[in-house]
C-alpha cells in the first residue's frame, strides 16, 4: 500500500496533534482501522460508506455523546423522542416507528455484537478506541439488520505488558463536573486488566419560573472493566463489564409550543408553532369533566369541572418565550441505568479464523415529568369542588360522592393519582397533593437481552475468500408502561362511577406485560479478486423474527369498588378479557403473535482505479421486521399488526486520494426504493403505527484537506431527497378536516377524540352545518364555528359526539339539508401524501473543521481548533406543512489545547454552540384527546469550560 493512502487514512481521523509522518513504519501507527466488513482495514479501502472516530478525533471535535455525531456526517441527524428513547437518522431513515415491538432503523452494536433498548445515548463517550458509523443497509455482515445504517461503538482493549493510566477532569457553566479516567494493568505477559469510568454532574439547562429552580440537570457515572487473555499467539480472549446509572431531573422534552385555539375544539391549531398553551377544553378530561357532559348524563351541571364554551385551566397561563423556561409545578424525574456483560474468542486455524461473540444486556428506564409544561388556574375547578362538599355530607343529595371528595382533596390542596401499579391510585391513597392540580406522565419499561453470535472468515490465498456467520439473540421486556395522571381524571372517574358506590379506573395507563422477541440469522459473504483491481462482493442472509407481546390499557374502563386494596383487576367488574382483538368485546387486555421471515443480501463491484482511487458500486436489501400495535381506549379501527420495512438500495462511491496524501476526498450517491416505511401517529394517547412507500435520493462529500503538516481541515457536504410515492391516504391530525371547507370538525364530549362530518354533495357548506347544529340542538350544544382566520383550518368545528351524528347521518328528517345525507369519519378526512417529505430528512448538510498544531522547540504545541456545522431545513412530520417544518440551524464549536511533551499532560479551554443556538432537532405531536400540543427537542445551550488531563 503507498504512503499517501496510509496518510490519507490518519487524516480521516481528523486528530487532536495531527503529524506528517516520515516513514510507512510511522504512520502505520496513526492509521485508523474499522471493522466495517468484519476485518481490518483503513477507511479508504471500504468499499462502503463509513465514517469513523478514534479517541483522539473524538476529543478533538468534542463528540461527548451519540448526539454529538451529527455535527459532523453528511445524511445524519439525531433527535430525542417523547418517551425515553431517540432517532439516530441516516439518509432520511429513523425510528419513526413507537413502540416496544419496534425494531430500530439504526443498528447499535458494541463490539460488533447488537444491543437492544440501550442508554448509550444518554450516556458520555469514554474509553473508545473509535466510534464507526456505517451508512446504508446493513445484514450480511453484522448480527442485526438494520435499514438505514449501523453505529458500532469499540471500547479500548487492555494493553498486554504495559502499566499505564490517564486521569482528566473539566469544569464548565452550570456549574458541570466531569471526570474521567483510565488505568492499564498488565498481569503477566499474556493477560491485561483495563479499568475505566466517568462522572458527570451539573445543574440544569432550563429554568423554572414557577419556583426559581433549574431542571433538566444530569447527575451520571459509568464504570467499565476489560480481561484481555493471549494464552497463545492464535487464541485471544476478551472479556467486557459495563455499569451505567443516571439519577436526576433530566427533561424529556425541551418545550411544548402550540398556536391556541379559542374555540377549544382542537386545542391547538395548524398554521404556526407559538409559545402557546393548548386550550384544554379540547382534552379529554375537558370534556368529560364538563357540565354541558354532566348534564346529557343525568349529573348535576354544577358539578363540572369547567364548560366547554367557558375559560380553561389555561386561560390565563403565559408561556415563557424562551427555549431555556418553563413554568411547571412538577420537576422532572428519571432514572435509567443499564448492564452490559461480554465476551468474545477467536482463533486462528492457518489461514480460518474462528470468532465467538456473546453479549448479555439489562436496562431500566423510569421517569416522569409535567404533560404539559405549565401550570393549571383553579379557578373553574374551585366551584365544583365547594358544590361537591356542600352537598355530600351525610344526609346529603350528593352523599355517595364523598368518597370522591376525600380522594382528590386534602385540606385546600388537590390530589392527584400516583402512577402506582395497582391502578387505584388516589381511591386506594396513593396520591400527590399540591395547591394547583397536577398533570404528569410517566414512561418506564425493565428490558433483558442476550445474544451468541458465530462468525468463520479466511484469508486464503488466491483469489477466493469468505465469510459465514450466525446469530441467535432474545430480548424481553417484562415491564412496559405510559401513565397520564391528572387531578381531573380522578375527579371525572370518581364522580362518573361514584353514584354506585363505584370508581372508573383513575389514570391513564398503556401497559406491556410480557413482550418476547426471538430472532435468528444467518449470513455470509463470498469476495473473489477478479483481478489485482477488480474484486467483487456477495452475500446473502436470512433472518427469522418473532414477537409476542401481552398488553393491557385502561382509563375509566371499568368499576373498581371503594375501598378496593389490592390490584384494580382484581375487581369482580372488570368483565372477561379479549384475546382476539379482531372479536368484539372488552379489549382491555390482548395477547398477540407475529412472525417474520427475509432473505436480504448485497453485491458489490469494487475496482482499484490506482493506488490512490478506488470506484464502487453496489446493490443490497435491507430489512426490518414488523410489530404489533397495542390497544387503545377507546377502540378505533387500527390494523393489530404492521407490516415489515424493505429497502432496495442503489448506491455508487469512489474513495480518492490526490497531491500524496494532501487531499482525500470521498464521494457517494445512493437511491433507495422503500417499501412499507413505518410511521407512528398517536391515536387515543396511543402511539400506533402505519406503512407507507417512499423514495430517498442524495449524494455524501467528504474531504480532508492537509496543505502541510501543521493544518487539517476536514470538510463535508450531503444533499438528501426523500418524497412519499403512491397514493397514502392517512388523516392529518392537526387538520381532521383534510382542508375541506365543507367539512365540520367534531371534538367528540365523550372521548377527547376528534371525527369530521361531511356532506354527501360535495360543497354543501350550509347544509353540513345545519345538520351539526341540528344534532347539537338536541344535545344541548352548541352549533359549529368558524376557527380564527389564521389558523389554517378551512373546517368549522364543533363539540358533539360522533356516534349520535352518525346514527343520524341518513335521517330521513335531514333530507332537506342534503339528500345524499351525512357521512362522520374519524379520526377525520383523509388526505394524500403522495410527494411529501419524510420527516427527520434535511435536505442539505454541511461541516467544516479547521486545526492547526503550533509546535515549540521543547516538544510541546498548542492545537487550537474550530468546527461548524449547518443542517437544512427538514420536517417534524410526513404531513409537511409550515407548522412541521423545523428551520436549519447552525453549530459551531471551538477548543484550544496545550499539550505536554510526549503528551504526557494537556491543558484545554473549549466552547460548545458559540452562538447559543436553540436548534430544534425533533417535533413530537401529541393526539387530538390532548389537545394537539406539539414537543420539541433540541441541541444543548452553548456550554463552556476548562479541563486539563495527565496521562502516565
Amino acid at each position: 500500500m503507498r504512503k499517501s493512502v496510509l496518510l490519507a487514512a490518519t487524516a480521516m481521523t481528523a486528530m487532536a496533534s495531527p503529524v506528517l509522518a516520515q516513514d510507512a513504519d510511522e504512520v502505520d501507527d496513526n492509521i485508523i482501522i474499522v471493522t466495517a466488513q468484519r476485518q481490518a482495514q483503513s477507511l479508504q479501502e471500504v468499499p462502503i460508506a463509513v465514517s469513523a472516530f478514534d479517541a483522539k478525533a473524538l476529543d478533538a471535535q468534542q463528540i461527548e455523546n451519540a448526539s454529538d455525531l451529527q455535527l459532523t456526517l453528511p445524511n445524519v441527524s439525531f433527535t430525542k423522542s417523547n418517551f425515553t428513547a431517540s432517532s439516530f437518522t441516516i439518509r432520511g431513515i429513523g425510528d419513526l416507528c413507537v413502540g416496544v415491538s419496534c425494531d430500530s432503523a439504526t443498528a447499535i452494536h458494541l463490539n460488533d455484537s447488537p444491543l437492544f433498548g440501550t442508554r448509550l445515548f444518554e450516556t458520555e463517550y469514554f474509553d473508545l478506541e473509535r466510534v464507526e458509523v456505517l451508512r446504508g443497509p446493513q445484514g450480511t455482515l453484522f448480527g442485526r439488520n438494520a435499514t438505514s445504517g449501523v453505529v458500532n461503538v469499540v471500547t479500548a482493549k487492555p494493553e498486554l505488558g504495559e502499566f499505564k493510566g490517564a486521569l482528566e477532569g473539566e469544569y464548565g457553566n452550570f456549574d458541570s463536573i466531569k471526570v474521567k479516567g483510565m488505568l492499564n494493568l498488565p498481569v503477566g505477559d499474556t493477560l491485561g486488566v483495563r479499568l475505566a469510568g466517568f462522572y458527570l454532574k451539573r445543574d440544569g439547562y432550563t429554568e423554572n419560573l414557577f419556583d426559581n429552580s433549574r431542571i433538566d440537570g444530569r447527575d451520571m457515572y459509568a464504570v467499565r472493566g476489560s480481561i484481555k487473555w493471549e494464552p497463545t499467539p492464535d487464541t485471544t480472549v476478551n472479556l467486557m463489564a459495563y455499569y451505567f446509572r443516571e439519577d436526576d431531573n433530566r427533561a424529556r422534552i425541551q418545550k411544548q409550543l402550540c398556536q391556541r385555539d379559542p374555540t377549544g375544539v382542537l386545542g391547538c391549531l395548524n398554521s404556526r408553532r407559538d409559545f402557546g398553551k393548548l386550550n384544554a377544553n379540547s382534552t379529554f378530561t375537558g370534556t368529560l369533566g364538563s357540565s354541558e357532559f354532566f348534564a346529557i348524563n343525568g349529573l348535576p351541571a354544577a358539578l363540572g369541572l369547567n364548560s366547554l364554551y367557558g375559560p380553561d385551566g389555561y386561560a390565563g397561563f403565559v408561556e415563557p418565550t424562551d427555549v431555556r423556561q418553563v413554568r411547571t409545578a412538577f420537576t422532572p424525574e428519571y432514572f435509567t441505568d443499564e448492564l452490559q456483560l461480554q465476551g468474545h474468542l477467536e482463533h486462528n486455524f492457518g489461514a480460518i479464523k474462528v470468532g465467538l461473540t456473546g453479549t448479555y444486556q439489562k436496562t431500566r428506564v423510569d421517569s416522569r415529568q409535567d404533560y404539559n409544561t405549565g401550570v393549571q388556574s383553579r379557578t373553574t375547578l374551585d366551584p365544583a369542588i365547594a358544590f361537591l362538599g356542600a352537598l355530600s355530607g351525610v344526609g346529603g343529595p350528593l352523599a355517595a360522592f364523598r368518597p370522591v371528595l376525600n380522594a382528590v382533596t386534602s385540606g385546600t390542596q388537590l390530589c392527584t393519582s400516583d402512577t402506582d401499579e395497582t391502578g387505584l391510585g388516589s381511591f386506594g391513597g396513593n396520591r400527590l397533593c399540591a395547591d394547583t392540580p397536577l398533570q404528569f406522565d410517566r414512561s418506564n419499561q425493565d428490558q433483558d437481552s442476550w445474544s451468541a453470535e458465530a462468525i468463520v472468515s479466511s484469508d486464503l490465498d488466491g483469489a477466493f475468500n469468505f465469510l459465514l456467520g450466525g446469530i441467535y439473540a432474545e430480548s424481553k421486556v417484562t415491564e412496559n408502561s405510559y401513565y397520564v395522571n391528572a387531578f381531573q381524571i380522578d375527579y371525572i372517574t370518581g364522580i362518573l362511577g361514584g353514584g354506585a358506590g363505584y370508581l372508573g379506573t383513575p389514570f391513564f395507563r398503556n401497559n406491556t406485560t410480557n413482550f418476547k422477541l426471538k430472532s435468528y440469522g444467518i449470513f455470509g459473504e463470498v469476495y473473489v479478486d477478479v483481478s489485482d483491481r477488480l474484486k467483487l462482493t456477495g452475500g446473502l442472509r436470512y433472518n427469522n423474527d418473532k414477537k409476542s407481546i401481552t398488553a393491557r390499557s385502561t382509563l375509566a374502563s371499568f368499576l373498581v369498588p371503594f375501598g378496593q386494596t389490592g390490584n384494580v383487576f382484581d375487581s369482580p367488574f372488570v368483565g372477561s378479557f379479549d384475546a382476539d382483538p379482531g372479536t368484539a368485546g372488552n379489549q382491555l387486555f390482548q395477547t398477540r403473535n407475529v412472525a417474520f421471515d427475509e432473505i436480504t443480501g448485497r453485491f458489490v463491484v469494487d475496482y482499484q482505479l490506482t493506488p490512490d482511487n478506488l470506484l464502487y458500486a453496489s446493490y443490497s436489501r435491507g430489512y426490518k421486521s414488523g410489530g404489533i400495535n397495542p390497544p387503545l381506549q377507546p377502540i378505533f379501527a387500527v390494523s393489530e399488526s404492521f407490516g415489515p420495512e424493505q429497502i432496495d438500495s442503489f448506491e455508487v462511491g469512489s474513495k480518492n486520494v490526490f497531491a500524496d496524501g494532501a487531499l482525500v476526498l470521498n464521494a457517494t450517491a445512493f437511491y433507495y426504493k422503500y417499501k412499507g416505511l413505518q410511521l407512528s401517529r398517536i391515536i387515543a394517547r396511543t402511539s400506533v403505527n402505519d406503512t407507507i412507500d417512499a423514495d430517498i435520493y442524495g449524494v455524501e462529500l467528504e474531504a480532508v484537506i492537509r496543505p502541510d503538516p501543521d493544518w487539517l481541515v476536514n470538510m463535508g457536504f450531503s444533499y438528501l431527497k426523500t418524497k412519499v410515492v403512491g397514493d397514502q391516504l392517512f388523516s392529518n391530525p392537526r387538520d381532521p378536516g383534510g382542508g375541506r371547507a365543507d367539512a365540520v370538525i367534531v371534538k367528540d364530549i365523550t372521548n377527547g377524540a376528534n371525527c369530521a362530518v361531511v356532506p354527501g354533495t360535495a360543497g354543501n357548506v350550509a347544509g353540513v352545518n345545519a345538520f351539526v347544529g341540528a344534532v347539537n340542538g338536541g344535545l344541548g350544544l352548541r352549533a359549529p364555528t368558524a376557527f380564527p382566520a389564521d389558523g389554517g383550518i378551512a373546517s368549522t368545528g364543533a363539540f358533539s359526539i360522533c356516534n349520535v351524528l352518525t346514527a343520524q347521518g341518513a335521517n330521513p328528517a335531514f333530507a332537506g339539508l342534503d339528500a345524499l345525507g351525512f357521512q362522520v369519519l374519524s379520526p377525520g378526512v383523509q388526505v394524500n401524501l403522495r410527494g411529501n417529505e419524510l420527516p427527520q430528512a434535511p435536505v442539505a448538510k454541511a461541516s467544516v473543521g479547521v486545526q492547526y498544531t503550533k509546535n515549540f522547540s521543547n516538544d510541546m504545541n498548542l492545537v487550537p481548533r474550530v468546527d461548524l456545522t449547518y443542517t437544512g431545513d427538514q420536517t417534524g412530520s410526513v404531513f409537511n406543512g409550515n407548522v412541521n417544518k423545523i428551520k436549519g440551524f447552525v453549530q459551531a464549536n471551538a477548543s484550544i489545547q496545550l499539550n505536554g511533551t510526549d503528551d504526557k499532560w494537556f491543558v484545554r479551554a473549549f466552547i460548545q454552540n458559540i452562538f447559543d443556538s436553540n436548534s430544534t432537532t425533533g417535533l413530537y405531536l401529541t393526539d387530538a384527546s390532548s389537545g394537539l400540543f406539539t414537543n420539541i427537542f433540541t441541541l444543548d445551550p452553548r456550554r463552556f469550560g476548562i479541563g486539563a488531563g495527565i496521562k502516565f
